[in-house]
């Protein structure tokens, strides 16, 4: 929200929009090409990209219809209440999204792993041992050997760096709401560089363990968990540092006031959402 108008209409209702269903269709053909990506079909990783695409123009165009009402002086105190509602849902649809990989972290660690390598259950997997670690635990042949991750160095400093990056964007948050739209800006760039330099970390953590570790989505459930909770993460990451970006560029537009700026509130939500995600991660994936 940039502005409160007090003349607006009771509640603004848009007219009808042809965003919603081209989503959909973009997400579809997403879907469709990362489908057959991971298949290994030829057309799947070029079908992914136009999906992606797709998404991004539409989202685009539709975000700048919203950000042009809001400017237009057609929200009122009811359409940023609606706003907070919405996005307080999104984030705990998050959260509930996370807590399903957490959660099969949870059941392979401590109940199915134990359940297998029982006396009870060696006719089901006579060659199961459940390890001191748990990861690398399947029969010689299953599995190819690989070293699990530990928290040095990288996921340290990749802590260091998102916990440092809520403190910029509270700071800059602080700024706007007094009026310091040249701190504001300075501080959230900031913020949004701290979180590409986590990517670039763990883009290089990847290689690392692909190369080094030999660690893979395919080595056991440790590696799909790790890089299915990691890379879910990441990849939020970059939503967020997307959600900042366009936030610094509406600072700079002077679209936002002390008073009524849910937009960069709302983007600020989304990014300490993802801080605390990653605080759980690196506590549970690299040090448990």
């Amino acid at each position: 929200m940039a502005s409160q108008n007090a003349k607006a209409p009771y509640y603004f209702v848009p007219g009808p929009s042809k965003w919603p269903m081209l989503t959909g269709m973009s997400l579809l053909v997403t879907m469709a090409g990362a489908s057959a990506w991971v298949n290994s079909i030829s057309w799947g990783p070029y079908v992914t990209v136009a999906g992606i695409l797709a998404v991004l123009s539409i989202l685009y165009y539709w975000f700048g219809d919203a950000i042009a009402e809001s400017e237009g002086g057609l929200y009122n105190a009811r359409i940023d209440n609606s706003y907070r509602w919405s996005m307080s849902w999104f984030i705990f649809s998050e959260v509930m999204f996370f807590a399903a990989f957490f959660g099969a972290l949870f059941y392979a660690r401590s109940i199915s792993m134990p359940w297998l390598a029982d006396l009870d259950h060696k006719v089901l997997w006579p060659d199961f041992a459940a390890a001191a670690h748990w990861g690398n635990t399947g029969p010689a042949g299953t599995i190819e050997p690989f070293t699990t991750m530990g928290p040095f160095w990288i996921p340290t400093i990749n802590t260091a760096l998102l916990l440092t990056s809520g403190v910029t964007l509270t700071i800059s948050h602080h700024a706007l709401r007094a009026g310091h739209r040249a701190q504001t800006a300075i501080w959230l760039f900031a913020t949004i560089v701290l979180g590409a330099v986590f990517m670039g970390f763990q883009a290089y953590e990847y290689m690392h363990a692909y190369s080094d570790l030999n660690l893979k989505l395919t080595s056991g459930i440790f590696g799909s968990t790790f890089y299915m909770l990691t890379g879910f993460h990441g990849f939020h990451v970059t939503i967020g540092a997307i959600m900042l970006s366009v936030m610094l560029y509406r600072v700079l537009k002077g679209h936002f006031t002390p008073e009524n700026h849910f937009g960069f509130e709302g983007a600020a939500w989304y990014w300490h959402f993802v801080d605390v995600v990653w605080l759980g991660l690196y506590v549970v994936v690299y040090w448990l």
